[in-house]
């Protein structure tokens, strides 16, 4: 589903049944002379949306932090301070949470090699994330809601991974030690745009720019983005709690 094309009473049916609710993050960034800019965030939507109806998806977020670190900005990268989303990342959370949604995602595909540490745009909507739960919390329960005796089960919670942080994360769209290969512009993501969004892609141009980072581009196959797409989803259907 969505979450622009749901009319209330479907909103608050979902709400109800704890759909999870997911927020596609990318960034346009420069692919080489054969991928769009688009492809950190179109890998993202893309396999989202093979979900169908399991998840409510939100309109993405497009413009992360993308750096320059690959190419300027006349090449297309479009780079944002991680400063001037960090308040809109933050007020799209607590507006999703005074909904009522409690199944929270982000997703991204961006620089997530490191996500274990941590890359300024998933910072950003991870930091994001916890302050808006924080205020929605201290707003809802008073200060000190954390010290009420209410609460001495929050370990226990905690444990059962059923405390409010965990109503909204940060996930990557591949799991840890993902048997695909990683990389920007070459043969994993040119197969993954192949595999699902064809269309952007212009192989005829892959050896353009002769860039070091392409080099496994030829050897992309819509075959083999479509066993990465598989192993995405496995991993999304068990992040987002989905049956499989």
């Amino acid at each position: 589903m969505q979450f622009d094309r749901m009319r209330p009473h479907q909103i608050a049916e979902a709400i109800a049944a704890g759909t999870p609710v997911v927020l596609p993050i990318g960034v346009m960034e420069y692919h080489g002379q054969h991928l769009p800019a688009g492809v950190d965030l179109l890998i993202v939507t893309e396999t989202l949306k093979r979900l169908g109806d399991r998840i409510i998806l939100l309109p993405p977020f497009a413009y992360g932090a993308a750096s320059h670190a690959v190419a300027g900005p006349g090449a297309g990268t479009l780079h944002l301070e991680p400063a001037t989303f960090l308040p809109m990342a933050e007020a799209l959370f607590a507006g999703l949470l005074t909904t009522g949604f409690r199944n929270l995602h982000g997703v991204i595909h961006h620089q997530t090699e490191n996500f274990s540490q941590g890359m300024p745009t998933d910072l950003t909507f991870r930091l994001a994330a916890r302050n808006a739960i924080f205020r929605y919390l201290e707003a809802a329960r008073g200060p000190g809601w954390w010290g009420d005796r209410g609460m001495q089960d929050y370990y226990a919670q905690h444990e059962a991974g059923a405390d409010p942080f965990n109503w909204i994360r940060i996930h990557p769209l591949f799991p840890k030690g993902a048997d695909f290969p990683f990389d920007h512009a070459g043969v994993g993501e040119t197969s993954l745009m192949l595999a699902l969004a064809p269309d952007t892609v212009d192989m005829a141009r892959v050896a353009e720019g002769g860039h070091w980072y392409t080099e496994t581009a030829p050897a992309a196959t819509a075959e083999l983005g479509e066993q990465g797409v598989g192993i995405a989803l496995t991993h999304m259907t068990g992040v987002l709690g989905l049956e499989p």
